[in-house]
């Protein structure tokens, strides 16, 4: 099978599935990843190891994409909205699960490299499980407005943790890399701050030259040569691709809103069948035959990261006098996770495959504890954030 046929069939049937399973409540993505996960190498084998070895420029691109769409969330005047206590707990909420799952994962492999990526991809929420629920109850209130704002930038927290986190992973998982403080600190800030850098720097250019753009469609253009040239120079330069574009689309949203939000219609109708084709493809690397290796590590990993995320929102709406309701309920709201956590799976197997049979291992390891724990946190993840809207009194409707 060649690429482009596996990228069509991807779209096709991840899409259908992702109707199907909105018939039954559950999120889209969900869909598109479980039907990745019949037709990949484990089940039905449309999709081999080779065909997906050779699209790594789809998921880059995919990559690239999300990251941008992350950043447009963090513009300034979002940011002073949310407040103090807000901004308190989702850092609290990500790094409670970044901590908590760093201790059990390092208590039960014994691997600090494998502790640090996965407390990382942890630390990731997803919104649109999350988003379903609060619409079909038409919740409103304190507890539902700082959950849709947590959903909305703790992705940008997992990018940054991850970058640090990763940075630092290579050095104990590399035979070649001694142990040095440069290795551990200097090192992963150089990555994240000329990443930073390079996306702002882009981003001001395209701001700059918006005011002579009126087209839309020509926006569009010049924002998609952007991300792709944002993606080359990142690689070039050894930063993080994720972050850099995150970086544009948060200084583009900061100094260009306007341009940005006409071309949205443009961007929803052009990039879904990008986002079904990559997460249809992530889910086609699940590897059945892993399970039985990694069931007790995948539930270990859940039952942390759970107690990390309520454990670390409670305690930041506690010291941060956030609403009786939001202290009680926000932590129970943030369990779904599929997203950009699958995302930086995938960016998991880019960056460490180059390491040898540990870094192929983790690789594996992480993409298939996701796509393991993917049943859980989609199916119980939405019932809590239900149940703790109506126990709050913020759902409207029992549906």
């Amino acid at each position: 099978m060649n690429v482009l046929l596996a990228i069509g069939i991807a779209a096709i049937v991840g899409f259908i599935g992702g109707k199907l399973f909105n018939r039954v409540k559950i999120p889209a993505v969900t869909g598109w990843v479980v039907m990745g996960v019949v037709l990949g190498g484990s089940v039905l084998g449309v999709f081999p190891e080779e065909v997906l070895s050779r699209v790594g420029i789809l998921f880059d691109l995919a990559l690239g994409f999300i990251a941008f769409n992350i950043g447009e969330e963090l513009t300034l005047s979002r940011l002073r909205r949310l407040g103090k206590s807000i901004i308190t707990i989702v850092i609290l909420e990500a790094f409670g699960a970044f901590i908590v799952v760093n201790l059990v994962v390092l208590g039960l492999t014994h691997k600090i490299y494998e502790a640090l990526v996965l407390g990382a991809v942890s630390s990731a929420t997803a919104p649109a499980a999350t988003v379903m629920v609060l619409q079909e109850v038409r919740a409103k209130g304190d507890l539902t407005t700082t959950i849709l704002s947590i959903v909305a930038i703790d992705d940008a927290i997992a990018l940054i943790l991850y970058a640090f986190a990763s940075a630092i992973a290579k050095v104990f998982i590399s035979s070649n890399v001694s142990f040095s403080i440069f290795s551990t600190v200097v090192s992963p800030l150089e990555e994240i701050i000329g990443a930073l850098l390079l996306g702002g720097v882009l981003g001001t250019g395209v701001s700059f030259f918006s005011k002579w753009i009126k087209s839309s469609t020509d926006f569009f253009i010049i924002i998609i040569g952007t991300i792709l040239v944002n993606i080359g120079l990142s690689t070039w330069f050894g930063f993080s691709d994720l972050l850099a574009n995150m970086s544009l689309g948060m200084t583009i949203a900061n100094l260009s809103p306007r341009p940005l939000r006409r071309i949205s219609n443009v961007w929803q109708t052009a990039t879904p069948i990008l986002y079904i084709s990559f997460f249809c493809l992530a889910g086609a690397h699940l590897n059945i035959r892993l399970l039985p290796q990694i069931g007790l590590l995948g539930l270990a990993y859940t039952a942390a990261r759970m107690t990390g995320k309520v454990a670390g929102a409670s305690f930041g709406a506690r010291i941060s006098n956030a609403p009786k309701v939001v202290q009680k309920f926000v932590g129970f709201s943030l369990f779904p996770q599929v997203g950009v956590a699958l995302a930086l799976a995938i960016v998991v197997g880019r960056d460490f495959s180059i390491y040898g049979r540990p870094g192929k291992t983790l690789a594996e390891t992480v993409i298939n504890i996701l796509l393991f724990t993917t049943i859980i946190t989609e199916i119980v993840g939405p019932y809590l954030t239900r149940w703790s809207l109506i126990k709050s009194g913020e759902a409207r409707q029992e549906a």
